[in-house]
């Protein structure tokens, strides 16, 4: 069932976004050569205890196994929704980070820094019955200088993401998004990927509809006020398709080896366009961070 959001819901996941997005830059001064990946995840986990801002991505059921850590952490060739790891980060990697965080949660309701994020089967309690507001956002990250080839295809998927958010507007289809990311991305050599794809948030982190990174324009859903959806394009510098892990059920590989690059932001829509709710501030094609209050 698709739900449109209150002002409440959008304020509470406004809030959830800022703190994301605080941890995406954070992360731009730990992700280096001679890091270890796993500090990544320690990083995550440390700010949700000190703000009380729970890790939802912990106890995702899974087909094999239920989601154990805070965040994705997908190297190179990797796709999504691969485990954060002890692995010393390399000149020319290309690490994608993605999280799914809810809150700020009032202590008198949950001290967050008590609970033992190992504790999977613990942490489900909390994660799968959560209702604030929650935000989803995956970045890129080149460690060190990056290579030409790493270069241009974080700039092409970063860019096609900006393309596919302007594209959801009230009135405009899915698959307008879709159709705007397919035609940017393919026709400077890229494939798209077409097995994981964007969606609604909230009251859960994965809601009606989907939002394929390809697809028709003037097909699909029509998108209306009050939406909150996330775009994330997956794009491989080689074929489109994946390969997953079945030891896991988790991590996603592209099938030829080529690289991969996500980049997804989280936001709503309102009658006078899209707002980012996990800005960073380095937007430049959309007029970010409006009062949201105007809208509603």
């Amino acid at each position: 069932m698709i739900t449109l959001k209150s002002a409440r819901e959008i304020e509470a996941m406004d809030k959830a976004g800022d703190f994301l997005a605080s941890i995406h830059i954070g992360l731009r001064d730990i992700i280096k050569p001679g890091v270890d990946m796993w500090e990544v995840e320690e990083y995550v986990r440390r700010r949700c205890k000190e703000e009380n801002f729970l890790p939802l991505q912990i106890g995702v059921d899974g087909a094999i196994m239920d989601y154990p850590y805070a965040t994705c952490c997908s190297l190179n060739d990797e796709v999504a929704h691969a485990f954060p790891r002890h692995y010393i980060l390399k000149e020319g990697d290309l690490l994608k980070v993605d999280m799914v965080l809810g809150g700020p949660i009032a202590k008198s309701d949950l001290n967050v820094s008590k609970l033992n994020f190992n504790n999977v089967e613990q942490m489900k309690k909390y994660t799968q019955n959560f209702t604030g507001g929650l935000a989803d956002s995956c970045w890129a990250y080149a460690v060190g200088k990056p290579s030409e080839e790493v270069k241009n295809l974080m700039d092409v998927t970063k860019e096609a993401m900006y393309i596919g958010i302007e594209k959801a507007v009230v009135g405009n289809r899915i698959g307008d998004i879709g159709a705007a990311i397919q035609e940017y991305a393919e026709n400077r050599g890229y494939g798209v990927v077409r097995d994981l794809v964007g969606h609604g948030v909230g009251p859960t982190m994965h809601e009606e509809p989907m939002v394929p990174n390809y697809g028709i324009a003037g097909r699909g859903l029509r998108l209306r006020e009050g939406m909150v959806l996330t775009i994330e394009p997956m794009i491989n510098t080689g074929d489109w398709e994946i390969d997953t892990d079945m030891k896991t059920g988790w991590a996603h590989k592209t099938i030829d080896g080529g690289l991969s690059c996500q980049y997804e932001h989280q936001f709503v829509i309102t009658k006078d366009g899209p707002v980012i709710l996990t800005s960073q501030g380095e937007e430049e094609l959309i007029n970010q961070k409006k009062e949201l209050s105007s809208f509603f």
